[in-house]
């Protein structure tokens, strides 16, 4: 029998490149555990270059074939399915499933489209609100001036403590935390330096729920919510998230959540993955204040590391993590 030719790509040169290879090796092992599987592991490098582990260059091209780079006559390899695991630009962005696209080429994970709207955290909020799903109260400029700078300063005196973000990272990369004393002028500029739109947003301190949100065996499933819980001082930043020295806390089950707040999350889950067509897998992240629920973000290609939460309550939903790539990277996208 012949195997199915996967390939793995991960890495991306942004902020988030050194997590991708961390998420990559788990991707890599799951399906080494598939007899008819052959993966393919490409790193996108800092400059742009797909390297593997030797570091040899190749490229994609037009016929699904991945082909030594420098390297003429190389008949390559034939590709059957991507794998996308880049978080951040340019996976959870949609460039390169815009790619795979254009080539069509059948890969794992949201399409373009969906991928670059939920990556935008503007674009997110703006969705959210139209499927009736809450938000945390919101105002987003497009230009760093006088009349937004204004603005931003009307919604920090009636809403008193900031976030403010750029409006397309990852993991808190381009988050800035201003309290009411404090003027926001510095956390704009540095956030516009990320982004062409910048998001304000009133700074709640909720609990921090999250649920895994994914397809299995033909079915939409929605994991009972998980949970952040971080020091009082602080916010969910990347080396909180990340560092070895994190004194956050993450439980796979949260405790403490009433029915009706699992079951609101629970719709809201579902109207955000239907509504924005979101495919085989997702990581959604909620807000708990008040006995309100409230979207946080959504990711489109969750981290898969040894402490992330998404493939954790996939596999505490009963779910093999193994079997869930089976099941997708035989199904093509078209």
């Amino acid at each position: 029998m012949n195997k199915k030719n996967v390939l793995l790509l991960c890495g991306g040169g942004g902020p988030e490149h050194e997590i991708s290879l961390r998420s990559v090796k788990f991707y890599e092992d799951c399906l080494n555990e598939i007899p008819d599987i052959k993966t393919l592991w490409i790193e996108i490098d800092k400059s742009g270059q797909w390297k593997d582990k030797t570091g040899k260059k190749y490229l994609l091209d037009g016929q699904r074939f991945l082909r030594a780079f420098e390297q003429d006559g190389d008949p390559g390899v034939k590709i059957d399915v991507a794998i996308p695991c880049v978080h951040g630009y340019p996976g959870e962005t949609g460039d390169l499933q815009s790619y795979f696209e254009m080539i069509g080429l059948s890969y794992f994970g949201c399409n373009s489209e969906t991928s670059k709207l939920c990556f935008n955290k503007i674009s997110t909020k703006l969705w959210a609100t139209a499927l009736g799903v809450e938000n945390t109260p919101y105002v987003f400029i497009s230009e760093n001036n006088e009349e937004n700078l204004k603005k931003v300063l009307d919604f920090q005196k009636l809403h008193g403590d900031l976030v403010i973000k750029a409006s397309s990272q990852g993991s808190s990369v381009g988050c800035y935390m201003v309290p009411l004393k404090d003027s926001p002028i510095e956390a704009i500029r540095n956030a516009f330096s990320l982004s062409p739109f910048v998001l304000i947003e009133k700074r709640m301190r909720p609990r921090e729920l999250e649920v895994s949100v994914y397809e299995y065996d033909g079915k939409l499933q929605v994991s009972y919510p998980g949970e952040i819980v971080t020091p009082t001082s602080t916010f969910y930043t990347y080396d909180e998230k990340y560092s070895q020295q994190s004194q956050s806390k993450t439980f796979v089950r949260a405790e403490n959540v009433t029915n009706d707040e699992v079951k609101k999350i629970t719709e809201y889950a579902t109207k955000l993955y239907y509504g924005l067509k979101i495919r085989h897998l997702s990581r959604i992240d909620f807000f708990l204040d008040g006995g309100v629920i409230y979207l946080n973000e959504i990711n489109t290609f969750p981290g898969s590391t040894s402490i992330s939460m998404f493939p954790k309550m996939l596999e505490a939903n009963g779910h093999s993590f193994t079997s869930f790539l089976k099941q997708h990277i035989h199904i093509p996208h078209i």
